[in-house]
């Protein structure tokens, strides 16, 4: 199997947590996880990876983080596709319209989000979200 990347933005380290957990589903699966800090991550390596994972928060007015989750996605868009793509991501308020709109901007690009949409939790991961996350990463690392 290949390394399948999680490429993140985390403010108060839910998203972290929710990385760390399709880390975990990765490994489970035999994979090799690389957990990436989005400001460390090398577009040219998506490119070129047949599945890979997106985490980001919802922020403002329900969106992606707009300093560095928004200006990588730009970069992306047009990239992606026949990808398979995990969306992860936590919420404080709001009716998940960030997810629902990154789902259809990935889906516009061409690629497909694994399990026909991310993985949302308000505020901290639960155990079931620890759980869909892990599988996630096992989904992953096999279409990897």
């Amino acid at each position: 199997m290949s390394k399948v990347s999680i490429v993140f933005w985390s403010g108060t380290g839910n998203t972290a947590a929710m990385a760390q957990s399709v880390a975990d589903g990765v490994k489970d699966a035999g994979g090799e996880a690389e957990l990436i800090p989005v400001g460390s991550a090398d577009i040219e390596s998506l490119k070129s990876a047949k599945a890979f994972a997106l985490g980001c928060p919802s922020m403002g007015a329900e969106q992606l983080e707009e300093s560095e989750m928004e200006p990588f996605m730009s970069d992306l868009d047009g990239a992606i596709g026949g990808k398979q793509i995990g969306l992860f991501g936590s919420y404080g308020w709001g009716n998940q319209e960030w997810m629902r709109d990154w789902e259809s901007r990935i889906s516009a690009d061409g690629a497909t989000v694994v399990n026909g949409e991310g993985v949302t939790v308000l505020g901290a991961p639960t155990d079931d979200t620890i759980e869909a996350l892990k599988d996630l990463g096992r989904t992953l690392a096999r279409n990897a």
